[in-house]
């Protein structure tokens, strides 16, 4: 077995059945924001809107999302899996289903979904699959998780625009997976704004460097 076997990720998404159990407890994080200075978690203020996008690492797509004008707060975390509370070593063994992922709670009074569709699609490549440039894995997968039925119409008409914009450039097909948001499970403290904390640290996001027409 060579090393690269040893690291080697599944490229597939678990079934229930194959993942790993997890835990009953959930993860403490801290109550406020070290960035915004915002609740982490609910309640949020009265006509928040919130939505999960997945990208990549969620470092830098935190960063992206907490420096938007009109973002009340930014939380990295996990969904789209199986394992109830899992933790990021559990996450990134493939062994989960989860993706990373940041939680964005915005007001729409003072930016609008689509504005926050148009950052998401241009701030990574969503054509790659299981990964995120040098990043591989399925936790890396590009993916949008709505909490209204308007939000998943909403991202899936921005889909097949952005579709056509990259279709025009030669890109291949989008892979991003658009559902409801399942439940989001924070991630460890340590992660949460790591980028302000660490501001030298790992950034893999990467666009296409095709606009969005939204």
């Amino acid at each position: 077995m060579s090393i690269f076997d040893r690291y080697r990720k599944p490229a597939v998404i678990p079934t229930a059945e194959q993942a790993l159990p997890g835990r009953a407890h959930k993860i403490a994080v801290p109550s406020l924001h070290t960035v915004l200075n915002t609740p982490l978690q609910p309640p949020f203020p009265a006509g928040t809107e919130r939505v999960v996008f997945g990208m990549g690492c969620f470092w830098g797509a935190e960063r992206k999302f907490w420096q938007q004008e009109g973002v009340c707060t930014t939380a990295v975390g996990y969904c789209g899996g199986h394992t109830p509370n899992p933790s990021y070593e559990e996450v990134c063994s493939g062994m989960t289903g989860h993706n990373e992922v940041v939680l964005v709670a915005f007001d729409p009074a003072r930016v609008s979904f689509q504005e926050l569709l148009k950052l998401f699609w241009e701030s990574h490549n969503p054509t790659e699959g299981m990964r995120q440039g040098n990043d591989v894995g399925t936790q890396y997968r590009s993916g949008i998780y709505c909490s209204t039925a308007e939000q998943k119409a909403v991202a899936a008409a921005s889909l097949e625009l952005y579709q056509g914009a990259l279709a025009e450039e030669g890109l291949p097909a989008v892979t991003t997976e658009i559902v409801d948001i399942d439940e989001f499970y924070y991630a460890e403290s340590y992660h949460q704004q790591y980028l302000d904390k660490n501001p030298g640290g790992y950034c893999g996001l990467g666009g296409t460097g095709v606009s969005c027409p939204l």
